[in-house]
C-alpha cells in the first residue's frame, strides 16, 4: 500500500466518527501509534490540532439539531479544560511506555464498557 494512502483512509475514518462526535481523535491515535510508528507525545499533539477543526466543522450542526445542552456547557467546558492542561503536563512528564499502557488500558475499558452496557429505553 503506498504511503499515503494509509494516512487518507485514517483521516477518513476519523472524520467520520468526528462528524458522529464519537471522538474519531482516539482512532487517530491508535492508527499514528500502532500504523504510522509515531510516537505517544507526538501523536497527542497531532491529534489536538486534528480535534480543533474537525469540532468547528461538526459543531454548527450540533447546535442547531439542538444537541448542545446549555445547562451543563459551561461547567462542562471549565471542568475540561482545567483537566486537560492537567492531564498534558501529565503526560508530558511520563515515558512513553506507560502512556501506551494507559490508553491500551483506557481502550479496553471502553470496549468493554460498549459491549456490556445495558441500553436504556428511549425517552
Amino acid at each position: 500500500m503506498s504511503g499515503w494512502l494509509p494516512a487518507v483512509l485514517a483521516g477518513f475514518a476519523t472524520g467520520i466518527l468526528s462528524g458522529f462526535g464519537v471522538g474519531g481523535g482516539t482512532l487517530l491515535l491508535v492508527y499514528m501509534t500502532a500504523v504510522a510508528g509515531l510516537d505517544q507525545h507526538l501523536a497527542q499533539g497531532i491529534n489536538l490540532l486534528y480535534f480543533l477543526p474537525a469540532a468547528l466543522c461538526a459543531l454548527p450542526t450540533h447546535v442547531k439539531n439542538g444537541y448542545i445542552e446549555k445547562k451543563a456547557l459551561l461547567p462542562a467546558v471549565g471542568t475540561g479544560l482545567v483537566c486537560a492542561g492537567l492531564a498534558a503536563w501529565a503526560a508530558t512528564a511520563m515515558e512513553t511506555a506507560i502512556l501506551h499502557k494507559c490508553f491500551g488500558g483506557f481502550l479496553i475499558l471502553v470496549g468493554l464498557w460498549e459491549l456490556f452496557k445495558k441500553e436504556k429505553a428511549d425517552r
